[in-house]
């Protein structure tokens, strides 16, 4: 796979660690299904990262892995438009984590700011272990097996596609350069046709010269269009563009969710470990409670005193399910104390509800019919590995330990 097709690909998961909440559903799962669209997608729920932290509690995550299963499912990820997937169903994970480990050094390890900030918020737990300190690389592993040019991720998270790029960065510069690489390149070139051959030569020294990112742009699309060349020249000719090598495992680049992170019920982040979360299972009387039990603007003591919605943790929740007449009319109550808290709460409460509605009757069908989902995980590990499988076949061969 080239850097070019890479860009249409794209790697999410999440840990199996309990059911999940709207603070996923609006910060992942909606995204996942546009892209889903758009990208060829492959998302998995990764089990061995829930490992590095729960090694000491495992009986729950195998029914938290099939809870995950049928959340996304009922949410609108789509088998038929997406590869979803359990990570140790696909052992070429371990495979291409332990080879990477070789060439990893330990201080870009220890230096993730998410390692020590993960410590800070697991106080008490054992977590001097190497897969903790490690799943930042069976992370990277999870991302370059498939080649994937595109990592959906929120702000907290870019460090570790940032890392992912360092890998491969390193990987192709140790074995990208095969021998007598740039004579191959050159005959690579040749073999394009003399217009073709000018053209990304021209193309070349215009982004190596003059750092002209459209001219990079333009000699990918170049190369990508042509089929008078074998798929190694081409590898080939992608990687002499940036002066490196052949480019073995190309570098992921971020995409960033437009959608801010949900706050929980208490105005902070909305998570299992803080106890304010909506979960997408919850039934319409624990949405009730939950929403007339959450806390709003301080200020508003009394019934008839005043209040400001930026300072209410409602607020938000008014933002993503309310309507702009539903959002006026709460503002505005809520600034001039004509409406109480409760009754702020009312149209939120319902709008929840109904939004919810659909999802629980599609994960009340998947949970009646297990099968089906163990099946629509097997199927997408199945065509998981077809592309690990090759992917793992170039590493072997360029560190040398291909026997076959």
């Amino acid at each position: 796979m080239n850097p070019v097709e890479s860009e249409r690909r794209v790697l999410s998961g999440m840990r199996p660690s309990g059911r999940l909440h709207l603070g996923h559903y609006h910060g992942v799962l909606k995204n996942w299904t546009k892209l889903q669209h758009t990208y060829e997608c492959f998302f998995s729920i990764v089990d061995w990262h829930a490992l590095t932290t729960e090694y000491d509690e495992v009986g729950n995550i195998s029914g938290h892995v099939m809870d995950m299963a049928i959340d996304w499912l009922s949410a609108g990820v789509s088998p038929s438009s997406s590869t979803m997937f359990i990570q140790s169903q696909v052992p070429e994970h371990a495979e291409l984590h332990l080879l990477l480990s070789m060439i990893c050094p330990l201080s870009w390890l220890e230096r993730l700011p998410t390692y020590k900030e993960a410590q800070e918020q697991q106080r008490g737990k054992d977590l001097s272990t190497y897969g903790f300190l490690g799943y930042p690389l069976l992370q990277a592993a999870d991302i370059l097996l498939y080649r994937a040019g595109v990592v959906p991720v929120g702000g907290d998270q870019q460090a570790h596609v940032e890392f992912a790029r360092d890998v491969a960065r390193r990987f192709n510069h140790l074995y990208g350069r095969e021998p007598g690489f740039e004579e191959k390149a050159e005959a690579a070139i040749i073999k394009l046709g003399k217009k073709p051959a000018k053209l990304y030569n021209k193309l070349r020294q215009a982004y190596q010269e003059q750092g002209d990112v459209e001219a990079l742009d333009t000699a990918r699309a170049l190369l990508k269009e042509l089929q008078n060349i074998t798929i190694g020249d081409k590898e080939r000719l992608f990687g002499y563009l940036e002066g490196g090598g052949k480019v073995l495992l190309p570098e992921p680049q971020s995409l960033l969710s437009d959608t801010s992170r949900l706050a929980g019920l208490d105005g902070g982040k909305m998570s299992k470990a803080n106890s304010n979360a909506i979960y997408l299972c919850d039934s319409p009387d624990a949405i009730e409670d939950k929403i007339k039990r959450m806390p709003t603007d301080p200020a508003r003591v009394h019934r008839s005193d005043p209040g400001s919605p930026q300072n209410c943790p409602v607020w938000p929740l008014h933002e993503i399910y309310s309507d702009t007449s539903t959002c006026a009319w709460a503002a505005e109550g809520c600034k001039s104390a004509s409406i109480g808290c409760l009754e702020c709460k009312g149209p939120l409460i319902e709008a929840v509800q109904l939004d919810l509605q659909p999802l629980q009757l599609r994960a009340a069908e998947y949970r009646d019919n297990p099968d089906l989902v163990r099946h629509i995980l097997a199927e997408g590990a199945d065509r998981a590995r077809v592309e690990a499988r090759e992917t793992l076949a170039e590493v072997r061969s360029a560190m040398g330990i291909n026997y076959r």
